[in-house]
């Protein structure tokens, strides 16, 4: 009879556990999805992107609203300034309006192409990331001084407090992003 009623014991931890873990694994999904997912998946793979890296990108940026303004005056999922938006328009020899930066399509895209552009001039991710919130000459002026960067390629410190609380925030969520969907039971 003991043996009984431990083993139901057993049963109901194992299942009240199982659906306490995976009940959380639900919740953090809608927490952090995975929208837009065939766009995020090509325009990643083309520009030698983590699919994973440009949802945590999305998601610190827009939090996946496509119409999303910030402050500054960025647009779209992946926050794309006017004049940035323009030189990447330009790069892709296209001539498209800054009112499309709010499709998601052209977001994706453009987003990507950037980010695919800064990791390869800049061979860092924390520095891509830093050079994608604060500009490629803020990046390009904090690796040549020494208070910033010993090496000339990455940064040790970034002089703004705003980029550099950005660059943690990208990298934390993308670690949730790998943990989360790169998962054997997912």
């Amino acid at each position: 009879m003991k043996i009984r009623k431990l083993l139901v014991l057993i049963i109901a931890l194992t299942l009240t556990a199982s659906v306490l873990y995976f009940g959380t694994v639900s919740v953090l999904k809608t927490l952090y999805p995975c929208s837009y997912k065939d766009i995020v998946e090509e325009h990643s793979r083309e520009n030698n992107l983590s699919p994973y890296f440009v949802y945590a990108v999305i998601e610190c940026e827009s939090g996946f609203d496509p119409k999303a303004v910030s402050h500054v005056g960025a647009t779209g999922l992946m926050q794309i300034m006017p004049d940035t938006f323009q030189w990447i328009s330009m790069r892709l020899g296209e001539k498209r309006d800054y009112s499309e930066a709010t499709l998601p399509e052209v977001s994706i895209r453009y987003g990507c192409h950037l980010y695919g552009y800064l990791m390869e001039k800049y061979e860092n991710e924390e520095t891509a990331i830093a050079a994608y919130h604060a500009g490629t000459g803020n990046a390009d002026k904090w690796l040549k001084d020494e208070r910033y960067s010993s090496d000339g390629r990455t940064l040790h410190t970034i002089p703004f407090p705003t980029t550099a609380k950005y660059v943690k925030k990208v990298i934390k969520t993308k670690n949730i992003y790998e943990k989360l969907y790169d998962r054997k039971d997912a």
